[in-house]
C-alpha cells in the first residue's frame, strides 16, 4: 500500500480543515519589526500558512541578537533581519510571498509601508512614538491588529498572555503607551501581547559611552519570553483571520 504524499501544511490542514487553508493562502500579514517577538511571529505565521508577509525593520543582525532572535546566526550577523528572515522563510515555503522593507517605521512612513492591502497587522516595535502611530492607523483605517508590549527583562514565557491594553499591569510599556492612549484621546480595543511577570530592574552599565539610560543599560532578555510573545502573536492572528 503507498504512503499519502505529505504536503508542508498537511498537518495545519488536518487541525483546521483544507477551506482554512485556503483562507490563510490568501490572507496578507504585516510585521512591523523583525527583532525578538516579530522573528518569532514571523516563522509562526509562515509556517502556518500565510500567503503573504511584509516585514518592516530598518535594523541588522547583531551578536546581542543570537540568545533571542530565531533569523541570528553567526552567518547572519550584519546583514538586513527582514532579507534573512525572508530567506529563512523562503527555505521552507516555496509558495510564500516575503516582501521586505528596510525601514524604521514612524508617523511619516505610513504612505510606504501601508501601500499594499493587508489584513492584519503585527506591531512588534521597540519605540513607543512609533507604536502609538501604528495603533492610531489601524484604528483609524479598521486593520486588525496586535501590540507587543514589554518582552525584556522577564523568564517565565507562562506569563505571557493577550488582552486589551487598558487591562494589563507590571509592564513598564504598557504603562507608558496607556498613558500615551490617554494624551491623544485614542479610543477603541487594543488588543496586546504582555506579561504579568514582574520585570527585574537592570542597574548593570554596559556601554559607559552612551547618552540615553536604555545605551548605557540595554534592557536583558532571555530566549523565552519574547518567542513565547511572538507564538502567542502569531495564533491570534490565525484566529482572527479565520473569523473573517
Amino acid at each position: 500500500m503507498a504512503s499519502p504524499v505529505e504536503t508542508p501544511l498537511q498537518r495545519m490542514e488536518l487541525l483546521i480543515g483544507e477551506d482554512n487553508i485556503i483562507k490563510l493562502k490568501q490572507a496578507s500579514v504585516l510585521i512591523v519589526g523583525v527583532g525578538g517577538v516579530g522573528s518569532y511571529a514571523a516563522e509562526a505565521l509562515a509556517r502556518s500558512g500565510i500567503g503573504k508577509l511584509i516585514l518592516v525593520d530598518g535594523d541588522t543582525v547583531a551578536p546581542s541578537n543570537l540568545n533571542r532572535q530565531i533569523h541570528a546566526t553567526f552567518a547572519t550577523i550584519g546583514q538586513s533581519k527582514t532579507k534573512v528572515m525572508k530567506k529563512r522563510i523562503e527555505s521552507y515555503r516555496n509558495d510564500c510571498e516575503v516582501i521586505t522593507q528596510d525601514l524604521f517605521y514612524d508617523a511619516t512612513k505610513n504612505e510606504e509601508v501601508f501601500k499594499e492591502p493587508v489584513d492584519f497587522v503585527v506591531d512588534a516595535i521597540d519605540t513607543m512614538s512609533s507604536k502609538l502611530a501604528l495603533i492610531q492607523y489601524c484604528l483609524q483605517y479598521n486593520i486588525p491588529f496586535i501590540s507587543s508590549m514589554g518582552m525584556a527583562n522577564r523568564m517565565d514565557p507562562t506569563c505571557v498572555t493577550i488582552c486589551d491594553l487598558m487591562k494589563t499591569s507590571y509592564d513598564p510599556v504598557a504603562k507608558i503607551m496607556r498613558s500615551l492612549v490617554r494624551k491623544h484621546h485614542i479610543k477603541g480595543k487594543i488588543p496586546v501581547v504582555w506579561s504579568s511577570e514582574q520585570p527585574t530592574v537592570q542597574t548593570k552599565v554596559i556601554y559607559e559611552d552612551g547618552i540615553t539610560r536604555k545605551q548605557k543599560m540595554p534592557p536583558a532578555s532571555s530566549p523565552f519570553v519574547p518567542s513565547a510573545a511572538g507564538l502567542a502573536i502569531a495564533s491570534y492572528a490565525i484566529k482572527q483571520l479565520l473569523k473573517k
